[in-house]
């Protein structure tokens, strides 16, 4: 299990181990490779990886540098693989784009033997669904997108064996709930091997199973003039349930909302039938919501423990964990929501 919190939260820090081999040589081969002067590299930020836009003839694009430590070289060419198919696809995606060399992936020697692996995108203009204005209009193209994405998913083969995306519980993606929650957590450590093992009985199929984004929630769109949603950061991607993605969608949408069952009625019809305009997904999987639902709640619970002071926790993250221990021990629904109500949506 794994999730971005770097929307949501502050005070994150990327791993010392990858902090300690950074630096402006890193930061200078990377310009290099990407044609541009270091001085044109301007940085936005990061959570799991270093995050820089830049200019080259007048067109932007954002810059990755991420570490094998948390990815392989195979990895993220598996993800640009997959994006650039649905870019080709017609998928309003942040395309990959290659470096100067004509690589999609640079790798950059650290000194330590381990590498950075710049990644470089098509930047996507636009505003986010926040500054957008969130209506049903909105959750209708947000439903498309996914629909689509998950139907043209189906037909993919990666364009070599080696790149394949792992699976969602993957030892390559999945951080052991063991190592990032407080041993004596015990219940909530038994509660997490339930779903998991609960998820990993489900049946899977071509139309139900696939690669999907695993995180595309409101911090991972843009939406442009045209009102066109464009999503971007798949560094999560991995081979799910489509349910899986849509819960956790649904999940950022009510996480912390004052009233989380109304938020999810006004969302979920219109996400839907966007949704089933492009793909067509049986609705017995509607009853799963809770379930993946409950698996991102424990998954970013121990996130947080990993990467947080929960100690000192404010903000998004601060209300999110509010109560959050004694809710995962006794097994209460992370949403009180009747899902089957909305079958004839997906039928």
């Amino acid at each position: 299990m794994h999730t971005s919190t770097a929307f949501i939260c502050s005070g994150g820090e990327l791993e010392k181990r990858i902090t300690d081999r950074f630096c402006a040589e890193v930061i200078a081969e990377a310009a290099v490779r990407y044609g541009v002067e270091s001085e044109a590299l301007k940085k936005l930020g990061g959570f799991e990886s270093y995050i820089f836009k830049y200019q080259r003839n007048n067109i932007g694009y954002v810059l990755r540098i991420s570490h094998s430590i948390r990815r392989s070289m195979e990895l993220i060419r598996g993800e640009v693989d997959w994006i650039r198919y649905l870019a080709s696809n017609g998928v309003p995606v942040a395309d990959a784009v290659p470096s100067a060399s004509g690589n999609l992936v640079e790798i950059i020697p650290d000194g330590h033997g381990g590498s950075f692996l710049a990644t470089a995108f098509n930047e996507v203009m636009g505003k986010t669904p926040w500054e957008y204005g969130w209506t049903p209009g909105v959750f209708h193209r947000y439903g498309s997108l996914m629909g689509r994405m998950h139907q043209i998913t189906k037909a993919y083969k990666p364009s070599s064996p080696g790149i394949m995306r792992p699976l969602w519980d993957s030892q390559e993606l999945h951080d052991s709930v063991l190592k990032n929650i407080p041993a004596d957590q015990t219940a909530v450590i038994k509660r997490s091997g339930e779903v998991l093992a609960e998820v990993r009985c489900l049946s899977a199929d071509c139309d139900s199973f696939g690669l999907i984004h695993f995180d595309a929630h409101g911090g991972n769109l843009l939406i442009d003039e045209t009102g066109t949603i464009h999503l971007f950061d798949f560094d999560d991607c991995c081979r799910s349930w489509f349910i899986n993605d849509i819960a956790i969608v649904l999940f950022y949408m009510v996480t912390n909302a004052q009233n989380p069952q109304s938020i999810a009625g006004e969302f979920l019809l219109p996400f839907l039938k966007g949704y089933s305009s492009e793909n067509k997904l049986d609705p017995v999987w509607l009853d799963k919501i809770p379930l993946f639902l409950k698996l991102r709640e424990i998954d970013l619970y121990a996130v947080i423990h990993r990467s947080f002071d929960v100690n000192s926790l404010s903000g998004w993250c601060g209300q999110f964990m509010e109560g959050r221990r004694d809710r995962i021990e006794k097994g209460i629904p992370y949403l009180n929501y009747d899902f089957s109500r909305l079958a004839g949506l997906l039928a």
